[in-house]
């Protein structure tokens, strides 16, 4: 891992799903799911993810209604994103992430393994994690 890898989140106030990917193959796979206290996650276990990754930038989700305006969901977002950045000195990009749940969803129904239960929000998380870092590679042209 190094220059050319990256990490995604996939920000919520109980959970954030993470996602691991590189530049070359464009391809991202669903990692962890840390647990939250209203957005705030275990920092520690981020810096450990960082520190095992070596990303060159960090990616967010940023929720946006279908209208495309804010939501208090956004606002969580982008300052979990600030956060980052500042904690870390990584650039960090945000990327909407409209739809990624429903499609980490459809790929999990595709693998016979579908959300059904409670406990499988946290893999769902991290799978849309992976959405989120595919959609910003295909935005940078990667894809």
């Amino acid at each position: 891992m190094g220059a050319d890898s990256y990490l995604a989140f996939d920000f919520g106030l109980a959970r954030i799903g993470v996602a691991g990917g590189e530049r070359i193959t464009a391809s991202a796979h669903a990692l962890t799911t840390l647990a939250a206290q209203q957005g705030a996650p275990d920092w520690a276990a981020v810096e450990a993810l960082i520190e095992e990754w070596r990303p060159a930038a960090l990616i967010v989700g940023v929720p946006r209604h279908t209208d495309g305006s804010d939501s208090e969901s956004t606002r969580a977002a982008e300052r979990f994103a600030r956060r980052l950045a500042g904690r870390f000195a990584l650039p960090v990009h945000t990327v909407d992430e409209a739809l990624s749940s429903h499609e980490a969803g459809e790929r999990l129904a595709a693998t016979g393994r579908p959300v059904r239960h409670r406990r499988d929000k946290s893999r769902l998380d991290a799978v849309s994690a992976a959405v989120i870092l595919e959609t910003w590679f295909s935005e940078q042209g990667l894809r």
